[in-house]
């Protein structure tokens, strides 16, 4: 019998990381990796996670880099994998969505990453840790937590729906930009995922997230596209609407993509009813 852990987990409650049914894996470059991990843990690097292409590199790789990806972590249906970072939930909740598309639905998010496990006086490893046993999964895209254009174009006129953007006020309102055009997708709600977690990188509460994102609007009454400019930030919008039930997607080509098209409407300045985009 296979092992049920919470999608949400503290690293008091993991236990053992290294017991059988488990893969730990630690996503972030590999000299921090190397430096300090989790006993048993996998390296992920953020490059995997990504197709890389400009001018809207966070897009989804292939399938064939994906089987590749998650065959060198030795992924079986049954396998329940344990995601964690170095930052705060950004990388951890890309791999959670990753997972998502593939359709592997065990998987948890060990909360504060490797910053609380060391706090709460748990074991490290350094150096360059060991491989997993390779497996050769035949994977299967599903297009359910993944938006393209289209689907940011048809939110933008469905009030049944909402833009969840969650770059800094300050690329929010056009004022920086990582792309060649500045400002936000018409009607988009502006709630930077830094304010999704504590200054030591644990998610908030639960109730207070609840209560932070109902504030701008966004709710379960709504169907949620978030992004950010690669998808990077915006894994941890889409791991915590997971986490809250809501029914949510990650525009993957994000701003990287829209803010570099002459042919999608972008807007400039703060968004009505608020500094930094009230709900809609």
């Amino acid at each position: 019998m296979t092992e049920s852990l919470p999608p949400l987990i503290a690293p008091e409650a993991l236990g053992d990381p290294t017991r059988a049914g488990i893969r730990l894996v630690h996503v972030a470059a590999a000299p921090a990796y190397e430096q300090a991990h989790l006993p048993g843990a996998v390296l992920v690097e953020p490059g995997a996670l990504v197709a890389g292409t400009p001018p809207a590199p966070g897009r989804l790789p292939d399938r064939s880099r994906l089987e590749s990806l998650f065959g060198a972590l030795g992924l079986q249906e049954d396998l329940h994998v344990v995601v964690y970072d170095d930052e705060g939930g950004g990388w951890a909740g890309r791999l959670i969505w990753t997972l998502d598309v593939i359709g592997h639905p065990r998987w948890s998010y060990l909360d504060g990453g490797v910053h609380a496990w060391r706090a709460a006086g748990l074991p490290l490893e350094s150096g360059p840790g060991s491989r997993p046993e390779p497996t050769r999964p035949r994977l299967n895209v599903d297009p359910g937590p993944i938006a393209e254009v289209e689907d940011v174009l048809a939110a933008v006129a469905d009030p049944g729906q909402l833009i969840w953007d969650v770059r800094s006020p300050e690329e929010y309102r056009g004022e920086k930009s990582g792309s060649r055009r500045a400002g936000h997708i018409p009607g988009a709600v502006n709630l930077d995922w830094l304010r999704l977690r504590d200054p030591d990188r644990a998610l908030r509460l639960v109730q207070d997230l609840e209560s932070l994102l109902g504030a701008h609007g966004i709710s379960r009454d709504r169907r949620v596209i978030t992004h950010c400019q690669s998808h990077h930030r915006s894994g941890l919008s889409y791991l915590v609407g997971r986490l809250l039930g809501f029914d949510i997607r990650a525009f993957h080509g994000s701003w990287g993509e829209w803010g570099n098209r002459d042919d999608l409407p972008v807007v400039t300045g703060p968004a009505p009813g608020g500094p930094d985009g009230g709900g809609r």
